[in-house]
């Protein structure tokens, strides 16, 4: 694979090599994909987070964002997949999503893929990264996702051959954002292992469930990282995340 190769300057991209696989609206619904449905409400929540992330991506000229949770099923994955389509819709960059949740991938189920390779086959086979993506119908947006879960993570997830693919997938086009679903902070290492190859973080936590000393343990976690944001998911009397910006002390 050659680096720093520019994506076509134009809005839609015709995909030669990579699986084009349109998510049908009813799973979009089903699933809360609300950055695909025309008129949804709630999409303005997802374009001020776009807006607001852009802003600190271009000011510090990044390019890649881990997206963690404290716990488990706090909806990383709901927000990374909404994100992802947002940034997609801004025409001046094309969106990777990977799912680097080996313990528990879920990107494909969002956008309704039957997942036949994933990246798991990637690390263990030798099966090209190129045979793994797929755009989910939405322009500039590719993902890779996974497709089986592994009780050997974080020895997989520390292969030279991981650190390799993610650095690749960083440099490859210089107007790409790459976004990272990692595993929860607290559930494992896994992520903490792989926070020094990306360029920020994106903190999820849940209201009602994600407790204060989470959070704060969370923090202190990514205390390294540099830290682009909080989203409040599933917060009380509102039907989607609200979102707040980090303030550095």
């Amino acid at each position: 694979m050659t680096t720093n190769q520019q994506p076509p300057a134009f809005s839609t991209i015709q995909y030669t090599r990579t699986r084009t696989v349109s998510v049908a609206p009813d799973v979009m619904r089903e699933r809360r994909l609300v950055m695909g449905l025309k008129g949804d409400p709630h999409i303005g929540v997802f374009r001020l987070l776009r807006s607001n992330i852009l802003m600190q991506l271009r000011e510090k000229n990044w390019t890649s964002i881990a997206v963690v949770a404290a716990t488990p099923e706090c909806g990383k994955t709901f927000v990374t997949a909404n994100l992802g389509i947002a940034l997609a819709m801004e025409v001046n960059q094309t969106v990777l999503i990977v799912d680097a949740d080996l313990g528990n991938p879920q990107i494909g189920w969002y956008f309704g893929l039957d997942v036949q390779k994933g990246l798991l086959d990637y690390l263990q086979t030798d099966v090209p990264v190129e045979e793994l993506l797929v755009n989910p119908g939405f322009d500039r947006l590719v993902v890779l996702p996974g497709r089986h879960t592994t009780s050997k993570s974080s020895e997989l997830i520390s292969l030279p051959k991981m650190t390799a693919l993610v650095d690749e997938l960083k440099t490859r086009y210089q107007s790409r954002i790459v976004l990272f679903d990692l595993p929860p902070l607290l559930s494992s290492d896994d992520a903490l292992l792989f926070m020094p190859h990306f360029d920020a973080a994106l903190l999820v936590v849940e209201d009602g469930k994600t407790s204060p000393d989470e959070v704060r343990r969370s923090l202190a976690l990514l205390e390294q990282t540099n830290l682009v944001g909080t989203v409040l998911n599933k917060a009380r009397g509102a039907a989607l995340p609200h979102y707040q910006r980090a303030v550095s002390s």
